[in-house]
């Protein structure tokens, strides 16, 4: 039996979620949960204020095909992500984040920005964010997912409750 080494492994383990991940779940973000979109075409901007384990927004109301504007802000002390996606996204993408600390290229306090590492963290339907940051996120919605979801895949963070969901209301 052949035991690669940490790098080896990490690349493996690496490619391995980008296609379990991705794959059947919309990386592309072209179909199934939206996908990015220039600020000059938002109808709104919602303010979004996390702080360790939560959001101040247990839900969202979009429209099919409406483009929002997210400035979210860390109040928090521990490093927070605002990532749009599926549960099943979310469930995968939890595992690449364990393997960004386990690389080194986030610790819960400290997000290394440009790191050059394996593993960057630039999904169009993610931002990551050290505490005190503020960023933002333009995102034009597909039609209604009723399980589309906002959270935060850093370790621990999902399952602490740090998720909301998107709602689309009749029109």
């Amino acid at each position: 039996m052949i035991i690669p080494n940490q790098k080896t492994f990490y690349l493996a383990f690496f490619l391995a979620l980008s296609g379990a991940a991705y794959g059947g779940a919309g990386h592309t973000h072209g179909s199934k949960i939206g996908s990015p979109a220039d600020a000059a075409d938002a109808t709104r901007t919602v303010e979004i204020v996390m702080s360790d384990n939560r959001y101040d927004h247990m839900h969202i109301d979009v429209r099919e095909s409406e483009v929002v504007r997210f400035v979210v802000h860390n109040k928090g002390q521990l490093v927070h992500e605002f990532n749009i996606g599926t549960h099943k996204m979310h469930a995968a993408h939890q595992e690449e984040m364990l393997a960004m600390m386990q690389s080194g290229q986030m610790s819960p306090t400290t997000v290394m920005h440009g790191h050059g590492g394996m593993m960057g963290h630039d999904d169009p339907n993610s931002i990551l964010l050290n505490p005190g940051e503020t960023k933002e996120l333009v995102w034009k919605f597909a039609p209604a997912d009723k399980g589309l979801e906002f959270a935060c895949n850093v370790p621990g963070h999902y399952q602490a409750g740090m998720i909301g969901k998107f709602r689309y209301p009749a029109n």
